[in-house]
């Protein structure tokens, strides 16, 4: 699987406030969760996103209260994958659970905010475009790569039934 998209970088410890304010989580629907996705700290965000489009940031992304929300509004917007230093265990579990791709490499301190990467995510490697860099982290696990296909949990379990 490869992702290619621009780079919006953020710092650590975005919680999933930052993600998607409360007062959005009256919905479940991605598209429109997707419209104030980031609001709180960058307003300008979803119109600066094209479909494709990566998220980078620092340690401690997604933290915060349990909520699938996050991850759906980040998916909801057009973001195709998240890559940061580290993610707080239950953001990376509603990764999956929704389908969002998301990689912690130590080398997001090189990669800025504008940056064209491209992400295999079965070799692990980032591919900086924009600087002619590349960095290695751990290749995302095939079955999660599975879920991600499917377009979340879900949608993976109800293709084992028919299977």
């Amino acid at each position: 699987m490869i992702i290619k998209g621009k780079v919006h970088k953020f710092s650590d410890d975005i919680n999933t406030d930052d993600i998607i304010a409360a007062k959005y989580l009256v919905s479940t629907d991605a598209r429109e969760l997707g419209k104030h996705c980031m609001e709180t700290i960058r307003p300008d965000f979803t119109q600066a996103v094209s479909p494709g489009d990566i998220i980078v940031a620092g340690n401690n992304f997604g933290c915060g209260s349990s909520r699938e929300h996050a991850p759906l509004a980040i998916k909801g917007c057009g973001i195709s994958a998240v890559i940061a230093k580290s993610f707080a265990a239950i953001f990376f579990r509603n990764a999956i659970n929704i389908g969002l791709p998301f990689l912690e490499s130590g080398d997001v301190d090189k990669i800025n905010d504008g940056d064209t990467i491209e992400i295999d995510l079965t070799t692990g490697a980032i591919n900086n475009i924009t600087q002619s860099k590349q960095y290695k982290t751990q290749a995302f696990p095939e079955f999660l790569q599975q879920i991600v296909e499917s377009g979340g949990l879900i949608n993976w379990v109800r293709k084992q039934k028919v299977s």
